[in-house]
């Protein structure tokens, strides 16, 4: 990348969760009070804030990210190997947040989340810098949150996971939310991002129908990164001033094409990667 696109690239903050990912590859996942043996373990860098922050950088935007890390430097060292800027990262004493993460033969994945140092972001935490945008999600406290949003430029909420009804003021710019998170949240934001699974995604302003597109056709391997590579991809896609339905193209690609791949982080597309499979 030339001096000049580096100056030009869009500048993000990502205020979240950074985890490491304990995942578990199993060919069908255990129903309740079941054991499932012959399990392979992987584990690796995640948190829905880290990954989103990794993604933008991969996507060539300019990236701070913020949030609380604990004695494990799994995802700092992620962070940094990608470039995002990590001076806004608070260290901990306490651990880690952790991700139990169950994935299925077809893809398809449990999650339950031990937040260690990321339910102890504070709102004196968060420094964001000079940003375009800021990107915030639901793994750390709504103190945190509420924080990151004052003053942004352009705020962007995944509401994920699912809290019920949001008390943000001021509204999000651009809200992202699967079908549940819709109806736990409310369509509370000037421009909604409603992601369809399979089915893509349908951008709504005001309520109106705006955009809408459909994912390519991948065999999906683990949808665990997928919505974090949609988020990222729509809102480094929307700072490079493309229009909404070609944004919204782009962030149901890349979240197909995280979902081709295993891991979190390590199945976040570039943007080489990304223009391919568009142009495909």
């Amino acid at each position: 990348m030339s001096a000049e696109d580096v100056s030009s690239a869009p500048r993000i903050a990502v205020v979240g969760s950074a985890n490491v990912d304990l995942v578990a590859r199993c060919e069908r996942l255990p129903r309740p009070g079941e054991t499932v043996t012959d399990a392979q373990l992987d584990r690796v860098p995640g948190g829905k804030g880290a990954n989103q922050a990794v993604a933008c950088a991969r996507l060539g935007a300019r990236v701070r990210f913020v949030g609380r890390i604990g004695t494990d430097d799994l995802v700092l060292r992620s962070l940094e190997r990608e470039g995002v800027d990590v001076s806004g990262v608070v260290r901990d004493e306490g651990e880690t947040g952790v991700a139990l993460v169950v994935v299925d033969a077809s893809g398809e994945n449990l999650i339950v989340v031990a937040p260690g140092a990321n339910a102890r972001l504070r709102a004196e935490d968060v420094h964001v810098g000079e940003s375009d945008a800021v990107m915030c999600q639901l793994e750390i406290p709504l103190e945190a949150v509420r924080a990151a949003a004052t003053g942004a430029p352009f705020f962007c909420l995944n509401a994920a996971p699912a809290r019920g009804p949001l008390e943000l003021e001021p509204e999000p710019d651009l809200l992202v939310v699967n079908r549940y998170e819709y109806e736990s949240a409310g369509p509370r934001g000037k421009l909604v991002a409603l992601t369809l699974g399979a089915e893509g995604a349908v951008l709504l302003e005001e309520g109106r129908e705006v955009a809408r597109a459909r994912p390519p056709r991948v065999e999906t391997v683990d949808g665990t990164g997928a919505g974090d590579a949609f988020c990222a991809a729509l809102v480094v896609s929307l700072l490079e001033g493309r229009d909404r339905v070609e944004a919204l193209v782009r962030a149901c690609a890349a979240g197909a094409l995280a979902a081709s791949r295993p891991g979190a982080q390590p199945s976040l597309p570039t943007a080489r990667e990304l223009e391919e499979i568009v142009a495909s």
